[in-house]
């Protein structure tokens, strides 16, 4: 039977900031699933800064969102009805979701293959430690970072979902000291006191610059960077001799278009620490997946890897999770709760 729901919908380009005002909250009729295809009741829907991307016009690794179609991201729901036997009735999913109370789904059809999710540990963990945010961490700081025992580890954006689990497997890897940079007193407090950083910068107040010398005397070993533009200059303008630089997101440029800030000033010290700067994609590694939820799993489970959430909760709110996390809303994943498992 046919189901009512409602959903977002793209009104708009935003030129800067995303925000509420460039979508649309409509009401749609969501069909009977067909051969393959099954029915899900939305529960919880997952942000990251990657979404605001999708949104631009320009080239991505992913075509942009056409106006007037539902905006999506990683999502979770539980299936109603189904005409695919690898999905019953009653289970729980992770993958892509649209914006939307009820949806038709089908395996294969999204940038990551659904799966059945267990029910060992809270719903919203597939998104948090168990998330892509936890195994951009883990691919980004070992495979592109390289960390090993004793480096001293810088990582931006220390707050949220990615950069908080840096801090922490780094310090799982053996770091001899991470510092996290984020904005405001409050986050430099939780990155330390609740997160893994041993130090922490405010960007907001600190002299970026001055602020590493002081913590990094002697360079940094691996910086892991979330938000590009003036962190990404100082970080640079203090690497220790074979540094790697891991390019993870650019969430100071907005991520607003193609038509990028002009890019760092003190990219020539690469080549006189004989350091890498390198960016990545989490679907590079999508052949490491199993042994890196493994290790997740493991350290979930021996109390070293934490749980970090903010979770609000509406369909109607899902816009403004999404502008939070440019708007230092956020600590650690941020989650929207749309409805509750039957």
């Amino acid at each position: 039977m046919s189901k009512e729901s409602r959903q977002w919908v793209l009104k708009s380009r935003p030129p800067g900031l995303v925000g509420p005002e460039h979508f649309e909250l409509t009401t749609t009729t969501v069909p009977d699933p067909g051969p393959g295809e099954f029915l899900v009741k939305t529960l919880y829907l997952s942000f990251d800064p990657t979404q605001r991307g999708w949104l631009n016009e320009g080239p991505g690794y992913m075509d942009p969102l056409k106006i007037g179609a539902p905006m999506f991201g990683a999502g979770l729901g539980q299936v109603v009805t189904s005409n695919d036997p690898a999905f019953k009735v009653g289970d729980v999913v992770n993958g892509m979701i649209p914006w939307q109370d009820y949806a038709i789904l089908k395996n294969g059809a999204g940038l990551m293959p659904l799966q059945v999710v267990s029910r060992d540990y809270p719903l919203t963990w597939a998104f948090s430690v168990f998330g892509m945010t936890t195994l951009t961490a883990y691919f980004g700081l070992q495979e592109v970072g390289q960390v090993k025992e004793g480096d001293v580890v810088l990582v931006s954006g220390a707050a949220g979902a990615t950069g908080s689990a840096v801090a922490e497997i780094a310090k799982i890897r053996g770091a001899s000291k991470v510092i996290g940079v984020a904005g405001g007193p409050e986050k430099c407090k939780w990155v330390i006191e609740e997160g893994a950083c041993d130090a922490a910068i405010d960007y907001k107040s600190d002299d970026m610059e001055a602020k590493l010398r002081e913590l990094a005397p002697n360079g940094v070993n691996v910086f892991y960077d979330n938000t590009g533009g003036p962190i990404l200059d100082a970080a640079l303008a203090n690497l220790a001799q074979g540094a790697r630089v891991a390019i993870c997101g650019g969430i100071a440029s907005g991520y607003s278009g193609w038509g990028m800030p002009e890019g760092p000033k003190n990219y020539l010290f690469l080549i006189l620490k004989s350091a890498r700067m390198e960016g990545f994609l989490l679907f590079n590694y999508a052949d490491k997946f199993p042994q890196a939820i493994a290790d997740i799993g493991k350290w979930v489970k021996e109390g070293k890897l934490k749980v970090h959430e903010t979770l609000s909760e509406g369909l109607e709110n899902a816009p403004a999770a999404l502008q939070g996390l440019f708007t230092g809303q956020n600590k650690g994943k941020t989650i929207l709760k749309v409805s509750d498992p039957d």
